[in-house]
């Protein structure tokens, strides 16, 4: 488990966090939501170590990483996958390389413990015939499920996702929210997913918290978002033609 207490962190002067309080449980999917400029990116930034909030903790496993020497914290973040946005895979290297770059650098194992560990990985994602290829040689939703691979190669306990269907259709996105989905309950890790789609908050979500301005407004299960009585997530929900309409049928219908 993660959690959040009281984290504050601001930049020239102008405080972006504002006392945010959280819990995120391990073997589900932790929602960040929010518009832009609500704090969802500088939240995860801190929890991974990026940034050094000005007050407040961040406990992993009930133990804090605020303040922690550069030693313990590279060890804390052995136990942490990231799937980046844009996948950020190494265009010159290998499908299969990129999976085990994390490896080779945080790990002192054999090259054929490396080689068995990434075709475990590339496997559970459904790539096995792809190791040999460039990233540009695939598709954008398989670059991403690469980027899933390389983020469970350390055998993580934490998974951070920023919007991990950015640029990918409808179809491939349920894809991906499904593995990831799948990873997390398979291996009990603690994901946390910063992201705008709606679909995938009420395809794959487990637990949401909004964030507005810098403060947590509102945390809880993806079907109680509907009826909750918070104005701005109310705005921020509704803001989508598809979901406002679906929800307007719901009540007609009931």
């Amino acid at each position: 488990m993660i959690e959040l207490q009281g984290l504050r962190k601001s930049f020239d002067g102008k405080e972006v966090l504002k006392g945010i309080d959280a819990k995120f449980q391990p073997g589900k999917i932790n929602m960040i939501i929010g518009s832009s400029g609500s704090g969802k990116t500088v939240t995860l930034k801190c929890m991974v170590g990026l940034f050094e909030p000005e007050a407040g903790d961040i406990l992993y496993a009930g133990k804090s990483v605020v303040g922690l020497h550069i030693k313990q914290k590279k060890k804390i973040r052995q136990e942490i996958g990231m799937l980046f946005q844009s996948a950020a895979l190494f265009d010159s290297m290998t499908v299969a390389e990129n999976v085990a770059f994390p490896l080779r650098m945080f790990t002192s194992k054999s090259e054929a413990e490396i080689k068995e560990r990434v075709q475990f990985c590339l496997h559970r994602v459904e790539l096995d015939k792809a190791g040999e290829k460039l990233p540009s040689e695939i598709s954008g939703g398989m670059q991403k499920r690469v980027g899933i691979a390389r983020a469970i190669a350390l055998d993580i306990k934490y998974l951070y996702c920023d919007e991990p269907n950015s640029g990918l259709d409808p179809v491939t996105s349920l894809v991906i929210d499904h593995l990831i989905k799948e990873i997390t309950q398979e291996f009990n890790i603690t994901t946390v997913v910063n992201t705008h789609d709606m679909n995938s908050i009420f395809e794959v979500g487990d637990n949401v918290l909004y964030l507005y301005q810098g403060r947590k407004l509102w945390e809880g299960h993806p079907e109680e978002i509907m009826t909750a009585d918070v104005p701005e997530l109310k705005d921020f929900i509704f803001a989508s033609p598809l979901i406002r309409n679906a929800y307007q049928q719901q009540l007609k219908n009931q």
